[in-house]
C-alpha cells in the first residue's frame, strides 16, 4: 500500500521515458493493467496538485488560509506592534496582506516553474523514493528544488510586490516607524522572506494533497481512479 501511495505522488512529475522504467517495475494486478494503474495515479496528482496549487493563486488564497498565510518576520513583529500602540492599525494590516498577495501573485505566475523544475526526477530516486516515509516525495521536492525554485520565484515576488503596492506600503511603514523617537530601526529583505514563505506553502499543500490521495474515497472522480485506488485499499 505504501509503495503504490508514493509511487502515485511522483508520476506527474516525471517524463515518459521515466515513467515507462517506473511502470515496469509494476506487478500485474488482476483485472488492472500496469497501463492503467499509471494512467490513474497520474490522473489524481495531476487533478489534485493542480487543484492545491490554484487554491493558493486566487484572492485570499494565502491570506486567509492559516496553514499557508504568511505572517510577519520576527523582526517586524514589533513594528506591527507599535504601529497599532499608535493607532495606526489599518496600515498594519494593509502590510500583512500585501505580503500574501504577492505571494499569492507570484505563485499563479511561477507553476510553471515549479513543475518544469520538479521533472528532473531520475529513476534511481523515484525507487530511493518508493522506499520512504508517506512524505517521502514531497521531502524530496523540498531538498532537490528548492534552490532553483528560489531563484525563479524570487524576481517574481520582486516584481509582485510592485504589482500589488507592497513596496510602496512597505516602505511607508517602515518610514513611519524609524521616525519614532528612540526605536531600533530596521531594514527586512521583504522579497527574501516571502519568496521562502511562499515555496514553504506551495510544499505544504502539496503534502495535504498527497494525504489526500491516500486517506480520502472521494477523491477519486473518476471510474479509472476508483479502480486503480481500489487496489491500495485492498493491501
Amino acid at each position: 500500500m505504501k509503495k503504490l501511495f508514493l509511487l502515485s505522488a511522483i508520476i506527474p512529475f516525471m517524463g515518459c521515458a521515466q515513467l515507462q522504467q517506473v511502470v515496469n517495475q509494476l506487478p500485474m494486478e488482476q483485472g488492472v493493467s500496469q497501463f492503467e494503474i499509471a494512467s490513474g495515479l497520474k490522473e489524481a496528482l495531476n487533478n489534485g496538485i493542480n487543484k492545491q496549487v490554484v487554491k493558493l493563486t486566487a484572492t485570499d488564497g494565502f491570506y486567509k488560509n492559516e496553514m499557508v498565510k504568511i505572517l510577519l518576520p520576527e523582526e517586524l513583529q514589533k513594528v506591527d506592534k507599535t504601529l497599532r500602540d499608535i493607532g495606526m492599525s489599518k496600515l498594519a494590516d494593509e502590510g500583512l496582506k500585501v505580503l500574501n498577495r504577492a505571494a499569492e501573485d507570484a505563485v499563479k505566475e511561477s507553476t510553471p516553474i515549479f513543475v518544469d523544475a520538479i521533472k528532473g526526477m531520475t529513476f534511481t530516486d523515484a525507487k530511493n523514493i518508493l522506499l520512504g516515509n508517506e512524505r517521502s516525495a514531497t521531502t524530496y521536492l523540498e531538498s532537490s528544488t528548492s534552490t532553483a525554485l528560489y531563484a525563479k520565484f524570487n524576481p517574481v515576488i520582486k516584481n509582485s510586490f510592485a504589482k500589488v503596492g507592497a513596496d510602496k506600503i512597505w516602505t511607508n511603514i517602515i518610514t513611519k516607524y524609524n521616525s519614532i523617537p528612540l526605536v531600533k530601526k530596521v531594514n527586512p529583505d521583504l522579497t527574501d522572506y516571502t519568496t521562502n514563505k511562499a515555496m514553504q506553502g506551495v510544499f505544504t499543500m502539496i503534502s495535504v494533497e498527497e494525504k489526500n490521495i491516500r486517506t480520502n474515497l472521494t477523491s477519486r472522480s473518476s471510474d479509472l481512479l476508483k479502480k486503480v485506488f481500489a487496489l491500495q485499499d485492498k493491501k
